[in-house]
């Protein structure tokens, strides 16, 4: 099966050049310059944590080259909306091109704490594919548990992404209650590695359909609720799809697959919390990560 293309999928060549950093040719050298290089890195995210009163996760990931950059990849954070795009990579893993048709009917009961999309729809209903585009682009919870009911609730989430290989993240509950998690607990949790990796399977990897995998990518480079995040810390020619998400304890988290120019994909994920239930998170934090994650890629 073919990765999905991005030339393909936008229909042109992006037009664009790498640069690529000196090495030594000095075959004692590369174990100190690695550890040198991680050093670096980790200090420099300490700082964000530093400056923005924060606990910072990175896992980035150069799919080409296989080089990866990260910093407490493999702490539990709240995965928050973040979820979304993995949800809706099993809706798609689970359901035929011609299921995602099916009209789902809901009320007003239905509708929880964030409904920009699917309350304007309660009288008519939406189909799975609408419902789709308003739980990725628009972060639409109402919409993000209809799907999650389609795919048999939080257990039947968490079983598909044990069959892909993710046996980390932890599906538990659904929106708006799964945005509140305290520090120790491990229920709507997941890791920056875990959920990077899950990420690359369906937007990437052999678990959708080349066509499947098309809509997929096409929602998360179309989301509206990421403008100021990884997007902001990356350059401007380069093509991100992403989702996001936000709860309790200053959660802020985003998960991308970026295209730079003639170049591999990047798969980004940036998780981040804070001591206080009520804190505030800065959107500023995830753009800083992810531009220093980018820049020591380059590097390697």
């Amino acid at each position: 099966m073919k990765r999905f293309s991005m030339r393909k999928f936008v229909g042109t060549v992006i037009l664009g050049s790498l640069l690529l950093g000196g090495c030594s040719n000095n075959q004692n050298e590369p174990n100190q310059n690695e550890e040198n290089e991680e050093a670096t890195t980790n200090y420099s995210f300490e700082e964000l944590e530093k400056e923005y009163d924060a606990k910072l996760g990175v896992y980035a990931l150069n799919t080409g080259s296989n080089q990866s950059v990260s910093y407490r990849e493999d702490e539990r954070f709240g995965y928050a909306s973040a979820h979304k795009a993995l949800a809706v990579g099993v809706l798609l893993k689970n359901k035929s091109i011609e299921e995602l048709d099916e009209k789902i009917n809901f009320t007003e009961e239905d509708l929880v704490n964030y409904n920009p999309v699917t309350e304007e729809f309660v009288d008519e209903g939406m189909t799975l594919k609408e419902l789709s585009d308003a739980s990725m682009r628009y972060s639409d919870n109402t919409a993000a548990n209809l799907i999650l009911e389609a795919i048999g609730g939080p257990e039947g989430f968490k079983e598909v992404l044990r069959e892909i290989g993710d046996d980390v993240t932890e599906p538990e509950r659904i929106e708006p209650d799964l945005n509140d998690v305290s520090p120790g607990e491990t229920n709507d949790t997941s890791t920056p590695k875990a959920l990077a990796e899950s990420l690359q399977s369906f937007t990437l990897g052999d678990v959708l359909s080349e066509e499947k995998q098309e809509m997929l990518n096409d929602w998360l480079i179309r989301n509206t609720t990421g403008d100021n995040l990884i997007r902001a810390g990356v350059p401007e020619d380069w093509v991100v799809g992403d989702r996001t998400g936000s709860g309790s304890y200053g959660t802020r988290n985003n998960i991308a697959v970026i295209w730079p120019p003639n170049d591999d994909p990047i798969i980004l994920s940036i998780l981040s919390s804070r001591e206080e239930p009520d804190a505030d998170y800065d959107d500023e934090l995830i753009a800083k990560a992810a531009e220093i994650a980018v820049e020591r890629l380059e590097e390697k």
